[in-house]
């Protein structure tokens, strides 16, 4: 039976992780359409094709400072929550990508041209990072958020009492310890601890926290859900 930190449970079990893919979806989506209408524009003539550059060039003009306050984001100049910095510069690099490759279409050559090819795996190998970097921020947000609802409404939580056969030296806040009466020699469960909620029961283990956990300062308890422990489950 050993500790474990109670918010990196919580922030690897949200089910909300699948939000930032859907997000990735549809901006995949955004961009393929964006392609194909752009390379229709400039298959349609001079005009079309002049219409399209002129896009381009007024996306790469937005790209600049994107990045600038992504650096800015990134120093601590100001804080742009745990997604802002990357959704920033990597926002803004693929914003520039798409908008090179719209503005070559436009003019008919191939894409990548000879030499951007270096420029446009970096581009890309840094977008995949800042990915990785705001799922992570994400999940950090999320499962914070996660937790202090949490906090609000632990009443929420099954009640329970568990008995095991040692001391396990809490002195947790809320948690009452108390020794069986009346135990004959040989007994199995020794000591009763009441005052804990279940938070999740998974790979045949549970996790218990008191009934006064909070966010910053709460402690939590994995334990085997087997024969080495007894509990009893009452209503929140």
């Amino acid at each position: 039976m050993i500790g474990f930190a109670t918010q990196d449970l919580l922030l690897r079990s949200s089910p909300a992780l699948y939000v930032p893919a859907g997000v990735a979806l549809c901006g995949a989506l955004v961009g393929a359409l964006g392609y194909h209408v752009a390379t229709r524009a400039a298959e349609a003539g001079t005009v079309g094709a002049r219409t399209v550059r002129r896009a381009c060039s007024a996306v790469a003009v937005l790209v600049v400072p994107l990045l600038l306050l992504g650096f800015l984001a990134g120093f601590e100049v100001f804080d742009a929550g745990p997604m802002g910095t990357p959704l920033l510069i990597g926002g803004g690099l693929l914003l520039a990508v798409l908008a090179r490759l719209l503005y070559v279409r436009g003019t008919g050559a191939p894409y990548p041209l000879t030499g951007e090819r270096a420029a446009l795996g970096i581009s890309v190998a840094i977008v995949v990072l800042c990915a990785f970097w705001a799922v992570g921020g994400y999940a950090q947000q999320k499962g914070t958020a996660d937790a202090e609802q949490l906090a609000r409404h632990l009443y929420r939580r099954p009640a329970v009492v568990l008995d095991t056969p040692e001391h396990l030296h809490l002195g947790w806040s809320g948690v009452r310890e108390t020794a069986l009466p009346g135990v004959e020699p040989g007994a199995r469960f020794r000591y009763r601890y009441e005052g804990l909620r279940l938070l999740a029961h998974s790979g045949g283990r549970m996790f218990l926290i008191p009934r006064t956990w909070t966010w910053e300062t709460g402690n939590g308890l994995i334990v085997p859900f087997d024969e080495t422990v007894r509990v009893a489950f009452h209503p929140g």
